[in-house]
């Protein structure tokens, strides 16, 4: 019974001490796209931590009352060895959420996927060919859909996220449907840029405000979005868009970002606070200013949904509890979409 109560009872002892329940975690440096949007410090060549030490570290996470892990990079699935990693963190007792841009999905990766409980989100911003390859920086639209494809009968909660830009923001009511055509919860986010080291400039992709608002409502409109959470998350899209505020984001307090060589920040937005080969957790929480984490979200000067989804939860917990986490197919047959 001790072993029932410590795991259930630091938890949730984080979240009235407003400590991290979460991670973002980047667990490779090195990403197969060049997006227009990203700015993340990544194929710079510095150390990627072993997998016997992200093991280590995450046990330590899990005893300070961590629970949920969005593993990201660059593109994750670029590590060889990510299939091991993904297993030692379910055998540690992690929720975990995989966030890949799907050009490497195959079915043997995902037989074995299969088999842990993780949730998978793919990155898709346009079903045009071209319109791929100028936001992606890379064209490799045949492989992500061969990817999405190879996921029809995946077992567990499976998501689509289409962040929209001017480039296709007439295209994104379509990505949605082929979302849900598949059976994919479709999520849809806004193109951020220079805010602290997240969201590179680019013109070709920077909006009018008013503009984005009609997209993300037409989504709205749509009713493609299931209710909960996620079209809650239009909404908050919309808000801020429109000038409006949004409530405290969960950055430093509910959760961290790390990187692949163990650095912490309050949010992969702003700086590294410490090592997690080097300090414990608690250390490196104490060099976090919550004050200018707070002066950040007042401004509302982003509304990412991985420093946002804790604090949701709680605000709303109706909208939590009517979000779906597995959607049939609109269409036992839908059509083919190439990339030709």
């Amino acid at each position: 019974m001790r072993p029932y109560l410590s795991n259930t009872a630091k938890p949730a002892l984080n979240l009235l001490r407003q400590r991290p329940i979460l991670a973002i975690f980047e667990v490779t440096l090195r990403c197969n796209s060049a997006c227009g949007y990203c700015d993340l410090p990544l194929n710079k060549g510095r150390y990627e931590m072993s997998r016997q030490e992200i093991r280590q570290v995450f046990r330590h996470l899990y005893q300070n009352g961590l629970r949920y892990v969005l593993i990201q990079g660059g593109e994750p699935l670029l590590r060889n060895d990510l299939p091991e990693i993904l297993n030692d963190l379910a055998d540690i007792g992690f929720g975990l959420s995989l966030i890949t841009n799907g050009t490497k999905l195959t079915p043997t990766l995902i037989s074995h996927l299969t088999s842990i409980p993780l949730n998978i989100s793919i990155s898709l911003d346009a079903l045009d060919r071209e319109l791929y390859k100028r936001i992606r920086g890379a064209d490799q639209l045949r492989l992500v859909l061969k990817g999405i494809d190879a996921l029809t009968d995946y077992p567990h909660p499976k998501y689509l996220t289409c962040i929209v830009s001017e480039a296709n923001r007439s295209h994104v009511v379509e990505v949605v449907r082929f979302a849900r055509d598949r059976g994919f919860i479709p999520v849809v986010g806004a193109y951020h840029w220079d805010i602290e080291r997240y969201g590179k400039v680019d013109l070709a992709l920077q909006y009018q405000k008013s503009t984005a608002v009609s997209v993300f409502q037409s989504v709205l409109d749509s009713g493609l979005v299931p209710r909960g959470y996620f079209r809650q998350y239009l909404r908050d899209n919309i808000t801020w868009l429109s000038g409006g505020s949004l409530k405290r984001c969960d950055a430093g307090r509910y959760s961290i970002a790390i990187d692949a060589s163990g650095n912490v920040a309050p949010c992969l937005a702003l700086e590294h606070q410490g090592n997690l080969l080097t300090s414990s957790l608690d250390e490196i929480l104490m060099q976090i200013d919550q004050v200018a984490i707070r002066a950040c979200s007042d401004q509302s000067s982003c509304n990412m949904l991985c420093s946002r989804v804790i604090g949701s939860i709680l605000n709303q917990p109706i909208n939590a509890l009517l979000t779906p986490t597995k959607l049939e197919p609109f269409l036992r047959n839908p059509t083919h979409v190439t990339a030709g």
